[in-house]
């Protein structure tokens, strides 16, 4: 799991209306969904029952 550091941003009535995290905490959030997709994909693919077309190793470098 990721660890977080985010602050909340509220407007006037104290509602919650944006978060702000770290640009560094940003892109390790958007590395981890996009490492999560990819393995979602992989997933399906290999469900069908037919053999992928890449290997894990060459999607991965992509």
């Amino acid at each position: 799991m990721i660890s977080l550091h985010e602050q909340y941003v509220t407007d006037a009535t104290g509602s919650t209306t944006g978060v702000l995290i770290a640009k560094d905490e940003y892109d390790r959030l958007v590395e981890y969904i996009e490492e999560l997709e990819d393995i979602t994909a992989y997933r399906e693919e290999k469900a069908k029952g037919e053999q992928p077309t890449f290997k894990w190793k060459d999607v991965k470098r992509l």
